[in-house]
């Protein structure tokens, strides 16, 4: 009669394995027990049961490292300090690097100037430029002070020049005075939701106290494309702006993408070299409306190529063929910090709570407590260099007369 028994193996994390192996009787052996040639069948079996296990494992691991380290490949190629790409319509959003860090918008401001006037007068309304916009540096359309425009033709110069001239021409029009009008764009602003946004004037130049983030300037673009005139104004690439006496220019938009994108609705580009290269424009994809903002993006061309990534990118997310992302970077986190101070002189003044632990008087202090924390000379020659340099540097500046500042640099020309 056969007599049998379960043998129930152990796996290499000691809980009991599902196999079991059914004995019989083998005329070699006692009963209910294997010989030593069974013995190494078992054996080998566990073997390749833990060889197996080794392989799956090691499978998993590679396969869950590859698409981590694809998912931040994917988030650090994009080099701006903040980015977010939004869904238009729902207000999703589909990516976003450092979404809510505080940054300088430049001329992107002027995207908030325009909306408060479309809804605060008339278009057809004709106004006296003043001395105070008629001087406003550095780029600007040309108006004199004395000439008569309408606001329409202000807010082409405005949205397509970037013309700072023109942004303060709007400014004093709509609420008598630029300080004012910055009163109505903070409070256009809580309306629609960005928060984290504090405006100081109509151009965005800087100043203190003025930020915004990428998802707020996002909802401004959300915003903005819902009137038809500045949907209109923001996708025109050369216009002509002309006062009511017959003084005519002809403007070409600073948004590049509308001569290489058919797709794109329109855009508002910035430039200052506090906030360096920003932009944030709509387009279309797939027949939905996809918003993208950018903050702080270290050249121009870059800030054409992350836009067009980063607008596919956000058709993937709604066509389901790619899952929304969120990316911080502690890096960039510090950088938008150390922006908060402003050089004057030969030394660093810090705002806010930072001062009293940050101020440092003149520049060769600031080398010798680096140089004593180092533990090296050497950091004291190599500094001292520098600050020779930028003692002639300064010496050579100060001879350039103010009426050519926008000569000095070309990006400041790019609004």
């Amino acid at each position: 009669m056969k007599k049998q028994c379960n043998i129930t193996m152990q796996c290499l994390d000691n809980t009991a394995s599902p196999l079991s192996l059914r004995l019989v009787r083998n005329p070699s052996g006692k009963d209910g027990f294997p010989t030593m040639g069974n013995y190494n069948a078992f054996g080998s079996i566990i073997d390749r049961f833990r060889k197996a296990k080794k392989i799956l494992f090691f499978i998993g691991f590679i396969f869950f490292t590859f698409n981590f380290s694809l998912l931040t490949a994917s988030a650090e190629e994009i080099k701006s300090r903040a980015a977010v790409v939004m869904d238009a319509v729902t207000g999703r959003v589909l990516y976003a690097k450092n979404p809510d860090l505080f940054l300088l918008p430049a001329s992107t401001t002027k995207l908030m100037t325009a909306l408060v006037v479309v809804e605060k007068a008339k278009l057809s309304d004709v106004t006296t430029i003043s001395k105070k916009a008629a001087n406003t540096p550095p780029t600007k359309v040309g108006f004199k002070e004395g000439d008569k425009v309408t606001l329409e033709t202000l807010l082409y110069a405005a949205l397509i020049k970037s013309a700072n001239d023109a942004a303060v021409a709007l400014a004093e029009a709509v609420a008598g005075s630029e300080e004012e009008f910055v009163t109505l764009m903070n409070r256009k602003a809580l309306a629609i939701g960005a928060e984290d946004t504090k405006f100081i004037n109509a151009n965005g130049l800087p100043g203190d106290e003025q930020h915004i983030t990428a998802n707020d300037l996002s909802k401004i673009m959300r915003q903005a494309i819902k009137y038809p005139i500045l949907k209109e104004i923001l996708g025109t690439r050369i216009t002509e702006v002309a006062t009511e006496t017959g003084k005519s220019k002809f403007i070409r938009n600073t948004n590049k993408l509308l001569w290489s994108d058919e797709e794109l609705l329109g855009g508002k580009t910035g430039y200052t070299r506090q906030a360096r290269h920003c932009f944030v424009c709509a387009g279309e994809r797939d027949h939905e409306t996809i918003i993208v903002a950018l903050l702080g993006a270290p050249s121009r061309g870059l800030l054409w190529k992350e836009s067009e990534e980063l607008m596919a990118f956000g058709a993937k997310v709604i066509n389901r063929s790619e899952e929304p992302v969120i990316y911080l970077t502690k890096s960039d986190t510090v950088q938008a910090t150390k922006a908060l101070y402003t050089e004057r002189g030969g030394g660093r003044k810090f705002k806010g709570s930072r001062a009293k632990y940050c101020r440092v008087a003149k520049h060769k202090n600031g080398v010798r407590v680096a140089a004593r924390k180092k533990g090296h000379r050497a950091v004291m020659a190599q500094h001292r260099n520098k600050h020779k340099r930028m003692v002639k540097v300064a010496a050579k500046s100060r001879k350039i007369k103010k009426t050519n500042v926008a000569e000095r640099n070309e990006d400041e020309l790019k609004g």
